[in-house]
């Protein structure tokens, strides 16, 4: 045991600096908030000065553990009667936009030449929850840590853009209404902090409304990792029929965390937990994200970014740009 804390403490701290100096950076731009700035300082950093082998150990358990016990703990801050609250129109029009951003994502990013992991990481980040969905689906499909990194990265700074965006679209289509305002930035936006960042532009009752329909969002994580985690990854063969020896070689089981994930929020949703716990739960959640993201980027190499990047992002500005379309039109359909 004490082998294994020496092991890891030196590349913890590293990755706890980093998250300690980004939320402190994240204060000063709250529009863009921490998130972003732990994942490229630690890109920048995992390049340069933190670049050593004695902090591979201790960056790996910060960015896959810690972000997996941050998925966990979310369920204690997600009550599943909240969901009500968009009403059975919110519901479906939720459950159309994130089926349509899996579709677009894993299509045009095999368009692109990327991989079916790598494309698959990209529907999820985008259509669900950002970091945290890239972090419960990676294990799933057995992505690398290259495309893990590279894909939380261009997520986050694509949301980072449509966060300010938004605002300004739902004010000219919109004149800011509640609901149609709400659900563009909640149906859209890849984070939670990033959906409440940009619906405080506007005002409280956008705030919450839009917060609602980022939680069933986050609720369909579940079903998200499901799915996935039936999918024949490989590069070849049909997307939803898995060689023999794929099934024998890759443990595609729901992670954990995931699992964890679905039984606090429903205890948080059955039982007289006092409200205290969920938000103990949400900040400590909040402090293993960022330190788990500097983590991530920690592990993001230049050569990598250099090869994959423009085109990465090039992928994700398209697969916003269609978010925001598919949302406008469904927000039509659905809820009038």
């Amino acid at each position: 045991m004490k082998q294994f804390v020496v092991e890891r403490i030196k590349g913890f701290l590293a990755c706890l600096v980093i998250a300690l100096v980004a939320q402190q950076i994240g204060h000063i731009f709250p529009q863009i908030g921490g998130a972003l700035f732990a994942i490229l300082l630690g890109i920048l950093l995992g390049n340069t000065l933190l670049n050593r082998e004695s902090l591979n150990k201790g960056v790996k358990f910060s960015e896959s553990k810690l972000l997996e016990y941050s998925i966990a703990l979310t369920g204690l801050t997600l009550n599943i009667q909240e969901v009500f609250g968009v009403g059975v129109s919110g519901i479906l029009f939720i459950a159309c936009q994130m089926t349509l951003t899996i579709t677009c994502a894993y299509y045009l990013g095999r368009l692109f030449g990327f991989s079916r992991k790598f494309s698959l990481l990209m529907g999820a980040g985008n259509a669900v929850c950002g970091s945290s969905a890239i972090g419960t689906v990676s294990p799933v499909v057995g992505a690398e840590d290259k495309d893990k990194g590279i894909s939380i990265t261009v997520v986050n700074l694509t949301g980072t853009i449509l966060m300010v965006l938004l605002p300004l679209l739902t004010g000219w289509l919109y004149h800011h209404e509640t609901l149609h305002t709400s659900a563009l930035i909640g149906g859209v936006l890849q984070s939670i902090g990033q959906v409440i960042a940009s619906a405080k532009l506007v005002n409280d009752e956008v705030t919450q409304y839009a917060t609602i329909f980022k939680i069933v969002r986050i609720i369909f994580l579940v079903v998200v990792a499901l799915v996935f985690s039936k999918m024949n990854t490989e590069e070849t063969g049909p997307l939803f029929k898995r060689s023999a020896e794929n099934k024998k070689g890759t443990s595609v089981g729901i992670p954990w965390f995931i699992k964890v994930f679905f039984v606090c929020s429903l205890a948080i949703t059955l039982l007289p937990i006092p409200n205290i716990i969920s938000i103990a739960a949400k900040q400590i959640s909040s402090q293993f994200e960022i330190i788990a993201l500097a983590g991530i980027g920690m592990r993001v190499k230049f050569k990598d970014l250099i090869k994959e990047g423009p085109k990465a992002l090039a992928l994700g500005g398209t697969i916003g740009t269609i978010q925001v379309i598919a949302a406008i039109l469904f927000i039509r359909l659905f809820l009038g």
